[in-house]
Parts: C-alpha cells; structure tokens; sequence
C-alpha cells in the first residue's frame, strides 16, 4: 500500500482546512447544459468518496455500478471522475471516440518518482506519439512471432528452475517475467539469481506499484504545500521514497540502454527493440531526441510487461490449486493432443484451446489491473448518452465491473475456462481483451505477453501438477486468498505442493524432455 495511507491527524487536518476552499470553489461553480452522470452524493470536504474503499477501489466502483449504472461521476477534491463501468461503454467511449479520451491525467507522483518519461504515463502529445510508434514497431504481432523461440526457451528455464526448487516458484516466474522483457528489449540474458539489471529495476517498480495510486496523486495535486514539507513530517514517507526511486530509476534508465549502445559499437549486439532502433534512426537523429526517446521506451516496456505478466501467472497457479479439474482437462487435453514424449510448443497452439480458454479464463477470474491500467483523461468536453463528460476529467474504466458481467460471464467468481469454448470445443471470439485496455491507450506488448503467458501455461501444465499442501496428518491444508493491492494485483503467498508430472522426473529427464521438444 502507499505510504501516505498512514497519514496522522495532522496531515488530514492540513488537507481538510485547504479541501473547503477548494470545495467552496468546486460548488460554486454552475453550468448550463446536459448533467453530469449519476453519482454517490458529495460529502461537503473531499467529494464523492464515502464508503471509498483506498485498497481496493474498484470494489467500490462496482457497488456504485449496482446503484448508479454503467457510467459513474464522482469528484476527489478538486479532481473529475468518471468510472466506466460495462465493456460496452468503454468501446463506445474509448474506442471510437479515441481523440477525445487518449490524454492522461496530470499525477504528480510520477515526476516526484521519477518516473514522468514512463510512455504510459506520458499525456496525448507528439511526445508520446514517438514513444507509441518506437514501441509499435517492436512489439507489433507480426514482430512478435520472431520472439517465440526466446520465449519458449526462457519457459524451459522456468521449468528447471521450479524443477530445482519448487517452494521458490513466485522467484522463478519474477525472473521469467524479467528475463523475457530484458531479452526482447536489450538482448540481454538475465543471471539466474541476482542479476544486477534486474536487482536495481526491481527495487524501483516495488516503490513505483505501491505509490502511483490515483487517490494519492489526486491529494498532492490538490494540495501541492504537502510536498513543501521536510521529508520526516509524519506521514510524507513516500517523500524519502521518492528520493531513493529516482536513484534506482536513473540506473533502470541508463545502464541497459548503454549496455546496447556498446555492443552495437562493437559490433556484437543481436537483435533487440533498442539495438534495431538505433540502427533504424542512426544518423537520422541529429538533436538526440529519438536516442532520448528509444532509452525511455524500453524501460517503459519493462515496467509494462515484467510485473503484470508475473502477476498472472501467479494468479494462474493460484486457480490451479484451488480448481484441480481444471488442471486435470488441462493436462488431458495436452495428453491427448502431443502425448509425454515431449513438451507443447507454439505449433501446437491450435491444437491446444483449452489451454487457450484457461489463460483468457485467468485473465477474466482476477484481472491484474482491476481498476484498469493508468487512468485515461478527457482531451475535450464531451456528451455521451445525454450525459455531460468535462475536458480534463479523469477515466477509469472498472475492468473489475466488467469482468463480473453476469449477463456475459454466469457464475463470475468461478474459475470456468469452458465459458470460452463453443458447444464443439472451439474458442469463441471473446478474447478478453479488455485486460489490456482499450483505444490508443491499448498496451503494445500484449502480443508479446499472451505469448509468454501461453507457453508459461502449457509448459508447466505439461511438466507439473500444483495442488493444495497437507498437514502432517495429510489433510489438504484450506485457505482463502489474500491479494496484494497496488497500481497491479496479484495473489499474496499461499500453502503450494509443485510436484511433476513425470514418474522419475529429474533435471537429466527434463532435459531429455526439452530436447525432445525443440
């Protein structure tokens, strides 16, 4: 959770006195025209948050989805918000009205930790559209299938390493995760443990994932005096945080980027996003500003890719444990389609739907971004269904609200893969994909992901069975999930047995294994 969700008396004290003028202001402000969608009623300090759950707000806006309907208005301080709550709306608006709803939300958290070049965060601007084509070209799916044998060779590597040590498995997919994105951007291969890359980057996205929060960004950017304030006020640790990201980001920045830039020097250097940039724009580039943008286009593409594509996964071992007949069709349909001479591989994808149905099913059961990605910003006044929607408004589309579509998805807290399979076995064409947003916001790297996801899947349900541990009198040992909550989601430690598939199996069998399949 952020840092500023301990703020003491003082602090709140601070904000209140200065929330009334700015409330005073708000609400003597009037306008003709259509009305603003409905909403929870405003409290007479900060706006319409009451019963505002901070650790997970989009519980909250799925509440108020039931009383006020598919679009929501509330207000946070001096901050518009509008909170998309149907899948259908969000095409309608995100979508097809894409020039009107691409901007981004001024969050001051993001210069404060160092992280205002992120091309996700960046507002609509020539700027970004530099970024977006950079990363466009990179991860584009045609471009993508050329990363398919990293990815599948970087699955084998998760297998051994689970293989050796199986209490370690959340170790082994966050170096997976890492290892795919480094690859695919630096072309560069991760150490198996500690990798120094990796070490310095992590340190910077466990502050970036807890402190870039729309709640906290709207409180400092009504109240800009709070930053003002010695680093030791009570309440502002977030301040002394702030300070040792920029430091970790400054390195994220620069180090694997140069790291290309001198195997590109020396003539050694593969493929990779930066390396094929900076070979397209060399000599092109005369005031530095595509270089400038090419180093923060790959760090962005890191932070976009390793902690969410390590979150699902780790939700996807979650619902194997707690939903073994999933694992077991799973396992069966792998059987049946390849047999156990070898391990599935991207040829076999059509071959393979349940597996397929299985990973949309994880991205739909708990979706990572709950609240959806970073919130999207209204570039122009707007009127959607006779409702009026201001310039500057921020968006939030409840991927969450969507995802628990009773009409769409019966049943939506059960862990269903069938529920993307026609009456023949078939895939239907619900891919999902609000999981990775909507419009010209949509994450780039979502080929890329699905692919590291699928082969993550397929392999270690080729290779493993995960189920419940048992006490010591061989009892399944229950439990109920506990989620970590932050700018992503992802299930909190829990009682696993990983134990193979394979009678016998040992590092030389696996090896055999994967041999077979390459």
């Amino acid at each position: 959770m952020s840092s500023l969700t301990a703020t003491n008396l003082t602090v709140i004290a601070l904000l209140s006195a200065g929330a009334l003028v700015v409330n005073r202001i708000v609400f003597s402000k009037s306008r003709d025209g259509p009305p603003l969608p409905p909403g929870p009623p405003p409290t007479p300090v900060v706006g319409n948050i009451r019963g505002f759950d901070a650790s997970a707000p989009w519980l909250t806006y799925t509440e108020w989805a039931a009383v006020y309907g598919d679009l929501v208005y509330s207000r946070f301080f001096n901050q518009d918000i509008i909170i998309i709550n149907s899948e259908e709306v969000a095409r309608d608006l995100l979508d097809c009205r894409s020039h009107i709803y691409s901007d981004r939300p001024v969050m001051v958290t993001n210069d404060l930790i160092g992280i205002g070049f992120n091309s996700v965060l960046l507002r609509y601007s020539p700027k970004w559209r530099l970024h977006r084509r950079l990363l466009h070209q990179a991860f584009k799916q045609d471009n993508s299938l050329s990363f398919h044998p990293m990815q599948l060779r970087k699955a084998h590597q998760l297998l051994r390493g689970v293989l050796e040590s199986p209490q370690k498995y959340e170790e082994h997919i966050r170096l997976h995760s890492g290892s795919v994105i480094m690859s695919a951007v630096y072309d560069y291969e991760t150490a198996p443990r500690d990798d120094p890359f990796l070490t310095v980057i992590d340190k910077a996205i466990t502050i970036v994932v807890e402190e870039v929060q729309a709640h906290v960004a709207a409180i400092l950017g009504a109240f800009p005096f709070i930053l003002s304030l010695p680093p030791w006020f009570p309440g502002l640790s977030i301040k002394r945080r702030a300070t040792l990201c920029r430091q970790y980001v400054a390195k994220w920045l620069s180090e694997p980027f140069e790291y290309v830039q001198a195997r590109v020097k020396s003539g050694t250097s593969g493929p990779s996003m930066v390396s094929d940039a900076l070979e397209k724009w060399q000599n092109r580039d005369e005031s530095g500003e595509v270089a400038t943008a090419i180093r923060e286009a790959a760090a962005t593409a890191f932070l976009a890719a390793s902690d969410t594509t390590a979150s699902t996964l780790r939700v996807f071992v979650l619902a194997m444990v707690l939903y073994p007949e999933v694992q077991e069709r799973a396992w069966s349909s792998i059987q049946s389609a390849i047999g156990t001479a070898r391990l599935p591989d991207f040829d076999d994808r059509t071959s393979l739907p349940y597996i397929d149905a299985v990973l949309r099913e994880t991205l739909r059961w708990h979706p990572v971004l709950p609240a959806g990605s970073v919130p999207h910003a209204t570039y122009a006044d707007d009127i959607y269904n006779g409702y009026y929607i201001p310039k500057g408004a921020m968006i939030l589309s409840n991927t969450w609200a969507m995802t628990r579509n009773e009409a769409k998805y019966p049943n939506p807290e059960k862990f269903v893969p069938e529920r993307f399979l026609d009456g023949n076995g078939a895939l239907t064409d619900d891919t999902c994909d609000m999981a990775f947003g909507f419009g010209r916001r949509v994450c780039v790297g979502r080929h890329l992901a699905d692919a590291s996801l699928w082969s993550c899947m397929a392999l270690m349900l080729a290779a493993f069975k995960f189920s419940k541990q048992k006490d010591e009198k061989g009892i399944d040992i229950d439990f109920e999930p506990r989620w970590f909550s932050g700018l992503a989601t992802h299930p909190l430690p829990f009682p696993c047995k990983i134990t193979p598939r394979h009678e016998g199996m040992d590092m030389a069998k696996l090896n055999a294994l994967i041999e077979a399949s390459i």
